[in-house]
């Protein structure tokens, strides 16, 4: 099965060695975005409001530069390094996701530095090319 990766302009630096997003039969499968800015320096450091917006903009940009958009993503993974911040994340969730509601599920997690407090992984199925 052919897959592409998806990086989009002024990606973040990874952390470890995967793409952004890789694309395989027109599904997108978003690796788990972190608040980071272009030089890998992290966004909103002890706000989870901050960080959810930051990693949910990552992924619009990630799904974008495969060709499709938010309303695209079926399921999302959410990782937060502690469940008091689930209203803060869910409110800014609400958000990019205001009706006709993806999957997901969220759980509490170490994540791969201390000043991260929110990671989500996501799936889009894209449109068909024409």
């Amino acid at each position: 099965m052919p897959r592409k990766p998806v990086i989009p302009a002024g990606s973040p630096p990874p952390l470890a060695p995967y793409s952004p997003g890789v694309v395989a039969d027109n599904i997108l499968y978003v690796s788990g975005v972190l608040a980071m800015d272009v030089s890998g320096n992290t966004i909103g450091v002890g706000d989870a409001t901050a960080q959810t917006r930051a990693v949910l903009e990552s992924i619009k940009s990630i799904v974008e530069a495969a060709g499709g958009s938010m309303v695209d993503i079926t399921m999302n993974s959410i990782f937060l390094k502690d469940l008091a911040d689930y209203p803060k994340m869910n409110a800014v969730y609400k958000e990019y996701f205001p009706s006709n509601f993806p999957a997901r599920y969220c759980i509490k997690a170490d994540l791969v530095k201390p000043e991260f407090l929110v990671e989500i992984a996501s799936i889009a199925h894209l449109p068909k090319a024409k």
